[in-house]
């Protein structure tokens, strides 16, 4: 039964809105995966897409109405449920006595080559037809499919007639199917709600761990964005996701996506959920993992032909949700890779489709915030929704974001490319000529690097290219050397994204690297206009870490607002269970990288792992200063167990490192390895699996093209180039190794920083509050420092 909810039992139903896209992808799939065609890209294309939208609704005329937003609500029979489905159509207009239903799509393909409107295309000009005769009281409406080549502007368009009676009979269709989702969606938010109603914090609160989650709740409330300033071991996760949680249960937000940087949080938010749930807590979740690490073949190939999962995914996977979302609260990667085998289907697009139907999302920030893998069914088109974004190790997400909107192309890719295509398609192999010639006139204008002003004629060459690559691909399905040419496609897919986000923010600049490599690159500088639009689509956003000093750093590169909400919270563990000194005889400034510095660095590693039996981590400026006492130890051994973290090590690798930190053994064991390396966060080495944590240097970045465009960058806008590119970067990488000393209230260690660019007033104001007392120390003191402190001798 269809009509609009009236005013009589509106409140008594649950209203359910999904997108007109969302709807017709649901409903209409069907068959296999196949990305052979346009490598998998979406032939539609998104970000390049919507100014030429305007462009052809501007030459339209004055009497069409443009994004005119509509909607049609669906009430079940049990009148429980009100599906509202609600978008925009493109355009409607009236000629000569007939109302149009206007339906734009930019391709990079020939659009020669579509015999037909795309059937999902069609289905959204239906669905916004029917709700324009339900409106207006029309008796039928023409339907126009305009689909328009971003390239060459060239347009085809189709057109259908349909009645009332077809529009509806079709709508009442599609919606019955979706009917049953939505019920179950409807029972299962009843039962959640009640089951948070009586919900408490799992545990007595540790000092300043309440005003943490009041803070994260009236966030919420309130619809802003708080940042979090948080001590490891306050339990920053419980403190976000359990007043996330309330908040849904009174209404507040409908979907919580917990997103992180790195597997191992991932794990820390799932046992955060998964403690509520022993208290009682009905809350379904799912994780979301990269497809390589679903993936059942030896390789992702998502083709009929190639993996038996994507042969007939779409009539089957369904069912496979249906049946996980009634027995399952938790969807983990081993879970979710159970279910798929039972039903064939492919695990990642089964993950995927479970998120449409669970409480929370823990996932990458790419989901949320990458153009290119963004969840499109939540995210696309600008949709909004009632979901709250907590975002984890939130300091993370200024170079994530960077390299996001970031992209570059190389001189070199064009050539292998076209060695590749040679005599298959002469068109193509001529505009990947012409692009070769822009290079290498730019390369021989640049001697090292360059900032450009402007790439439009290198732009315009590259979305020539990847249009004939559209047809290519679609005319070759197999040839050798197709994994080359397919990632070079995406490459001119970011490239072509990133120069449609030009703006003030971004830098363009090329870096010639003699014979080996020329490349030009969109560098996004300043990410936090896009981030922040995207935080938008939601109602709210908690943004946490251990690291978010300075805090106007971060606002400024997250959100752009300094009016977010900000709070610190004070460490709840005792002072006297760490001891903090800073060497006042040793720096790691590059003019002083000499023997005798090394020596020093050498004698103080000495002392502390001599100061008591326990494990201890070294953290470098860089492999080669770590090869450098390396060396020195091979001459003059260490008198303890020495382990030395390998450049690209693999999983098991890292898993074989941190092992030898639960070993027994008679005496101490030192750790070598780089600051803002893999094991500088995100490890949770407690009480006596690490006893201290030695930091080397300051943690600045290196000297390179891009760090100066940073500098300069900021010089310009903040006046603060070195802090901003440097200095700031630097210290979060300090304060995160030295983060992994004091994880528990039971743990006790020391910090040793070894540089005395420390002592400055412009670091010590960015030490954290915990770090208000500290020791300085030299060669001559440090071992009594260290001895005194162990023995609870030491004056703090």
């Amino acid at each position: 039964m269809e009509k609009q909810a009236g005013p009589e039992n509106k409140e008594n139903r649950r209203e359910i809105h999904i997108s007109v896209r969302n709807l017709v992808e649901f409903v209409l799939r069907s068959g296999d995966i196949d990305n052979r065609h346009s490598g998998g890209a979406q032939k539609e294309a998104m970000l390049a897409g919507g100014r030429l939208h305007r462009k052809i609704q501007k030459r339209m005329g004055a009497g069409y109405r443009a994004e005119v937003p509509l909607k049609h609500t669906v009430e079940d029979e049990e009148q429980e449920i009100s599906l509202i489905v609600e978008g925009r159509a493109d355009g409607i207009f009236e000629e000569n006595g007939i109302v149009t239903i206007d339906e734009i799509k930019g391709m990079y393909m020939d659009l020669s080559r579509l015999e037909e409107p795309v059937e999902v295309h069609m289905a959204q000009a239906m669905c916004y037809g029917y709700f324009y005769c339900c409106d207006h009281g029309l008796e039928g409406i023409r339907l126009q499919i305009t689909y328009c080549n971003l390239e060459t502007e060239d347009i085809r368009r189709f057109h259908a007639d349909r009645s009332l009676e077809e529009l509806r009979q079709w709508f009442q269709s599609v919606t019955h199917e979706y009917l049953k989702w939505a019920r179950f969606l409807y029972h299962h938010e009843q039962v959640r709600d009640r089951s948070i109603l009586g919900l408490q914090f799992p545990f007595p609160y540790r000092e300043g761990q309440r005003d943490l989650v009041v803070s994260v709740y009236r966030t919420i409330c309130r619809g802003k964005r708080l940042f979090i300033q948080a001590p490891t071991g306050i339990g920053k996760t419980l403190s976000t996701v359990f007043p996330a949680v309330r908040a849904i249960g009174e209404g507040k937000a409908e979907k919580l996506f917990y997103l992180t940087a790195k597997t191992i949080t991932r794990t820390v938010a799932e046992e955060a959920l998964r403690i509520l749930r022993e208290r009682g807590l009905i809350f379904s979740s799912v994780t979301i993992t990269a497809k390589e690490k679903f993936c059942p073949m030896e390789k992702p190939e998502c083709n009929p032909e190639a993996c038996p999962y994507a042969k007939g995914h779409y009539d089957r996977v369904n069912d496979a949700v249906f049946d996980m979302l009634h027995l399952e609260q938790e969807m983990t990667r081993e879970k979710i890779i159970e279910y798929a085998e039972k039903y064939q289907v492919c695990p990642f697009e089964f993950c995927l489709d479970l998120s449409n139907w669970t409480d929370g999302i823990i996932c990458d920030y790419n989901y949320v915030f990458d153009p290119n893998v963004r969840l499109k069914r939540y995210f696309a088109e600008g949709n909004k929704g009632e979901y709250l974004f907590l975002v984890d190790e939130a300091h993370n997400l200024v170079p994530r974001a960077r390299e996001m909107y970031s992209a570059a192309v190389r001189k070199e890719d064009f050539l292998e490319v076209r060695r590749i295509v040679k005599g298959k398609v002469k068109r193509l192999e001529k505009q990947l000529d012409s692009c070769n010639k822009l290079l290498l006139a730019m390369k021989r204008e640049c001697e090292s690097s360059m900032v450009l002003p402007d790439v439009t004629a290198l732009a315009a060459g590259v979305m020539g290219v990847f249009g004939e690559m559209e047809t290519f691909l679609e005319d070759f399905p197999e040839f050798e050397g197709r994994d080359t040419v397919l990632e070079f496609y995406f490459c001119l897919r970011d490239f072509l994204n990133a120069y449609e986000q030009l703006d003030e923010h971004y830098r363009i600049y090329a870096e010639n690297f003699g014979t080996s490599s020329f490349q030009v690159r969109l560098l996004c500088v300043n990410p936090a206009r896009i981030l922040s639009r995207c935080m938008d689509q939601g109602i709210s956003t908690i943004l946490f870490s251990a690291t978010l000093l300075p805090i106007r750093y971060y606002k400024t590169l997250l959100s752009g607002n300094e009016e977010d909400y900000a709070v610190y919270a004070n460490s709840p563990f005792p002072e006297k269970n760490r001891l903090l000194m800073v060497a006042t005889d040793v720096s790691s400034r590059y003019t002083r990288r000499n023997e005798t510095e090394f020596r020093k660095v050498a004698d103080y590693i000495r002392a502390a792992a001599a100061g008591k039996h326990g494990n201890y981590m070294v953290f470098f400026p860089s492999y080669q200063y770590m090869a450098e006492l390396e060396r020195l130890f091979e001459e003059e051994p260490l008198k303890a167990d020495l382990i030395v973290q390998g450049q690209r090590m693999d999983e098991a690798e890292k898993t074989e490192f941190l092992e030898e930190f639960e070993k027994e053994r008679s005496h101490s064991l030192v750790a070598f390895c780089v600051m803002g390396g893999v094991f500088s966060e995100g490890i949770d080495l407690k009480e006596e699996r690490l006893i201290g944590v030695i930091l080397v240097g300051t943690g600045l970045p290196m000297v390179c093209t891009e760090q100066e465009i940073l500098k300069d960058y900021f010089d310009e806008t903040e006046e603060r180039g070195f802090d901003f590119a440097y200095q700031y970067p630097g210290m979060n990488k300090v304060l995160q190794a030295a983060g992994r000393v004091i994880r528990t209230p039971k743990d006790q260690g020391i910090i040793l920083l070894l540089d005395d660019r420390f002592l400055r007033r412009e670091y010590l104001e960015l030490f954290p509050r915990e770090w208000e007392h500290y020791h300085m120390v030299n060669r001559n003191n440090v071992a009594q420092c260290i001895r005194d402190f162990w023995d609870g001798t030491l004056d703090q």
